[in-house]
């Protein structure tokens, strides 16, 4: 991979969008996040026709090993830039922060998501319940809903990128399931969403005990 890497700058030509991202998914891939770091810095962060993309791996490399120092550090660079974050932005930090049961780093993402106009996706909620349900504080989550969007229509607008580092959690994965066996018969929540895993999960834990 360093190989082709080095090949790639000694070309002298611009790297491609797609090449950017090939390359991310082969260092998250083999969990290089330093590399990852390392290859986007080499890029240039300043390049603005890659949109966030560039930024937010910079971010994800730091995320996905729970650098969290680091990962302040470069949101704050980032801004500083000039870069808007964006809901893909949002949520790696939100994501980290859902694996550390960071929670009120997770209100205040969500607090900043608001004041910068960016609606939670299907992603931010599944942070949300997943820090909570680890932490077995399931009847807060209505609180923490009503501070996200818990009654719009689910979707997923997160790069996939995300996926790659930290995976689906519990929530997304069920409520993924839920909506494609739906087949847009109905029309979804959040809240409705939550309702169903809240009572998965309780059914699951009393076999759990019953055995």
């Amino acid at each position: 991979m360093e190989a082709a890497v080095g090949r790639l700058k000694k070309s002298g030509l611009l790297i491609s969008v797609d090449a950017i991202r090939a390359v991310a998914s082969a260092y998250i891939a083999n969990r290089k996040y330093y590399k990852l770091g390392e290859f986007v810095r080499g890029v240039g962060l300043g390049r603005r026709d890659a949109g966030n993309l560039l930024w937010n791996l910079y971010l994800l490399s730091f995320a996905a090993n729970f650098k969290m120092k680091s990962l302040q550090r470069a949101f704050l660079e980032m801004t500083a830039a000039g870069c808007r974050p964006d809901l893909t932005t949002f949520n790696i930090r939100a994501a980290a922060f859902s694996k550390m049961c960071m929670f009120w780093d997770l209100h205040l993402t969500a607090e900043h998501m608001r004041r910068d106009g960016v609606a939670p996706d299907l992603v931010t909620h599944g942070c949300f319940v997943d820090a909570y349900m680890e932490r077995r504080l399931a009847r807060n989550l209505s609180f923490a809903f009503r501070r996200l969007d818990g009654s719009g229509e689910p979707v997923v607008a997160t790069d996939g990128v995300v996926f790659e580092a930290f995976g689906k959690g519990g929530f997304h994965t069920t409520s993924e399931g839920l909506l494609e066996a739906a087949g847009g018969k109905r029309r979804w929540t959040y809240h409705d969403l939550l309702g169903v895993y809240l009572r998965k999960q309780h059914r699951r834990n009393q076999i759990f005990w019953n055995y």
